[in-house]
């Protein structure tokens, strides 16, 4: 029975309740197709999952691998919808009492302009007792699919993004039926899903990011999870409808257990819902597109999308005064705005950048002056000075790694992990100890850009609340608010998120930050791959790409790494001095290049052509990126050719209805390109080359 439909842009919120269970759930359709939907005999699945300790566990051979359905659920009662308006759009709130005297309200919101909902869920503890919850929904959503009358055999896949230490971001596409999601013969059997990630690395292992598609009806589901740590996402069902849910991690998936005083309140994280006439890629966008809701707090110097230099790869963690000022000087008037100061400038003799963070001092033998005289330097050749720090832990070789009552403890002992132990942001002392030694070294120094790194996880979680996920999602919640500090502090600072490269690419860590590293990918093969994975993602204005530039690269080689970062944000690093004139050359036409795109790197549409590249590592084929300007005037081609065989000619084809004329083009000198009618048509002759273009509308 449908109770309500809620148009939210192209999107149609149908709120259902189902007549036996009297249980309420939410559907989402693309308003163009509405009129497609097909009746249905399923059981809707309720708009919130929760489950209170000492409820009955989910039955249907369930048990152990949900916890979706539980006796709990059977304790709500539907109580009201309430719609609220609001400046920025409109929040439809659904309310539920338990029988434990809890109140459940789930909230579904619409930013104007935008093509996905938030969704999230408070509860409040009404009762004189204390309640504890082993699971909680941010989202959940039934009848997939709509569009079918059955369970739409061999219709429907499953996609999810893999993604692991320097190989991040890989599309899996999985039939439901190799999922083993096929109903039963009868609905006794739960079958049923559950993934995410445990730790303090949301993204190691997948992405926290899901599509469901309906190949019959051409559309697609997505949903993406903004959680710093620990979440899960589940596909079940029971019937002919599959349903798809998620949010923190719970019990038996992430060790998570949350009690509630009388009169406490508890949110969950948020989760971001779309629907689509579409497919994956037109999905993602709309999931990407909502993130620069946060990008209104960015600094005002990020406006037109600036170049790094990260001196990492030409140091390799051993900066010091003298080769900064050789760096300075070798890239003064490049065109370059940020120069960062990687890891290794704190290292006492003997010891390494690995594992001497935590003291924060200076190096006298790296920096004998300090880094005053090397800060001023960098600012006179026209750059920003960056600094890195990863603030998060204490390395074996440093002294704060002693100071066990300020770091966190599992069964009562500090968690080491290799040569790392990770301090307590709950702890008062922590936040004062590292306001002086970060906020008071940036700020001492002016440095304007501050990369913020982090290279292991918690894995399940600390000691100091009633669970260890408990604990974990208290951690982070007390990181992510040292952050907000440094930005209250410093407004003006440029962040930067690195986790080993990509693993915290999700919504709260990225909207807290003005981009994040891609990938620790710094100069493989696999590099154009993963920087066009991440448009899945992130927003590419936010996705900073390394192009590591070495002495004996061919200009063919060069145009292939610094074509990569056309695909984002465009950070050089590598043997600068001792490239040549032809090799700077090219460096200097990439740089003008991606002065020319930026704008439609910043504001544009991405599309994917080319085969599967089964092979990160080894890769064979090609690929290639078109990205169009907001108003279709302008478009880039990015295309790049890997191992093995490739086509003679390589066709894109152009988007709309209009017309396209190269205006500029980026090679190595042996690309050929043309336009013919709605096509870009491409030759590269050789293995591992690339050509970037931009085209605009006659």
């Amino acid at each position: 029975m449908i109770l309500k439909d809620h148009t939210f842009g192209d999107m149609i919120a149908r709120y259902v309740k189902d007549e036996h269970t009297e249980q309420v759930g939410l559907m989402l359709l693309p308003q163009t197709t509405v009129s497609q939907v097909r009746p249905k005999k399923f059981k809707i699945d309720p708009l919130v999952q929760l489950k209170f300790v000492g409820d009955a566990y989910p039955g249907a051979f369930a048990h152990g691998h949900s916890m979706r359905g539980s006796g709990t659920i059977d304790g709500l009662k539907f109580e009201e919808f309430r719609e609220i308006g609001r400046d920025d759009g409109i929040a439809v709130v659904t309310e539920w009492s338990s029988s434990n005297l809890c109140r459940i309200e789930h909230h579904l919101l619409h930013y104007e302009g935008y093509h996905a909902l938030e969704s999230y869920t408070v509860i409040r503890n009404d009762s004189e007792v204390p309640v504890t919850l082993e699971m909680l929904s941010s989202f959940s959503i039934t009848g997939l699919t709509p569009f079918a009358e059955d369970d739409a055999p061999e219709t429907l896949f499953f996609h999810r993004l893999l993604s692991s230490w320097s190989a991040e971001g890989r599309l899996v596409s999985s039939a439901i039926e190799d999922l083993n999601l096929e109903p039963a013969w009868a609905p006794f059997g739960t079958r049923c899903l559950r993934f995410g990630q445990v730790g303090s690395m949301p993204v190691r292992g997948y992405f926290p990011v899901a599509f469901m598609e309906d190949t019959g009806s051409g559309v697609t589901w997505g949903v993406q999870i903004a959680h710093p740590a620990s979440w899960q996402i589940e596909v079940g069902r029971t019937d002919q409808a599959l349903s798809m849910s998620g949010g923190l991690a719970d019990r038996e998936f992430g060790h998570w257990t949350k009690t509630l005083e009388p009169g406490e309140t508890f949110q969950t994280p948020s989760a971001y819902l779309t629907t689509v006439a579409g497919g994956v890629d037109r999905a993602a966008a709309r999931l990407t597109g909502i993130q620069a809701r946060s990008l209104f707090s960015c600094p005002a110097v990020e406006e037109d999308l600036p170049i790094i230099f990260n001196e990492y790869c030409t140091t390799w963690g051993s900066p010091t005064a003298e080769n900064l000022y050789q760096i300075a000087e070798q890239l003064k008037d490049k065109g370059i705005r940020y120069l960062v100061i990687d890891s290794g400038w704190y290292k006492k003799e003997g010891t390494n950048w690995y594992n001497s963070m935590g003291d924060w001092d200076i190096s006298p033998i790296a920096f004998p002056e300090g880094f005053k005289p090397t800060v001023e330097h960098i600012r006179k050749c026209g750059m920003i000075p960056g600094i890195w720090f990863e603030i998060e832990v204490c390395g074996a070789e440093s002294t704060a790694f002693h100071w066990v009552d300020h770091l966190l403890k599992r069964d009562g002992l500090p968690i080491t992990t290799g040569g790392r132990r990770f301090w307590d942001f709950r702890d008062p002392f922590v936040f004062a100890y590292l306001k002086e030694k970060v906020i008071g070294l940036i700020k001492h120094h002016g440095f304007g850009y501050l990369k913020i790194d982090y290279n292991d996880s918690l894995g399940i979680g600390c000691d100091g609340a009633e669970s260890l996920g408990e604990g974990l999602r208290q951690q982070m919640q007390a990181v992510q608010d040292f952050f907000r500090l440094i930005k209250q502090e410093v407004p003006d600072l440029v962040i930067e998120n690195c986790a080993s490269g990509g693993h915290r690419l999700e919504p709260t860590m990225v909207g807290l930050t003005s981009m994040s590293s891609f990938s620790d990918a710094h100069e493989c093969e696999e590099i154009p791959i993963i920087a066009a994975n991440m448009h899945r993602v992130i927003l590419p204005r936010q996705s900073q790409i390394w192009a590591v530039l070495r002495k004996n690269d061919s200009l063919q080689r060069l145009v292939y790494s610094l074509a990569s970062t056309m695909l984002g944000r465009m950070c050089l690093s590598g043997d600068i001095h001792e490239l040549n004139p032809e090799q700077w050359s090219k460096v200097d036409e990439a740089i003008s290049f991606y002065k020319l795109v930026s704008p439609i790197i910043k504001e544009g549409t991405t599309n994917r052509f080319g085969p599967r590249v089964p092979s990160y590592r080894h890769p064979r084929g090609w690929q290639g990126i078109t990205r169009t300007s907001a108003d279709g005037s302008q478009l880039m081609a990015v295309i790049h050719t890997f191992g093995g065989d490739n086509p003679e000619l390589i066709r894109l084809p152009l988007p709309g209805a209009g017309h396209y004329q190269i205006k500029q083009v980026f090679s190595d000198g042996n690309a050929d390109v043309n336009v013919e009618g709605s096509e870009l048509i491409c030759r590269l002759s050789q293995p591992f080359s690339a050509v970037c273009l931009l085209l605009t509308e006659m």
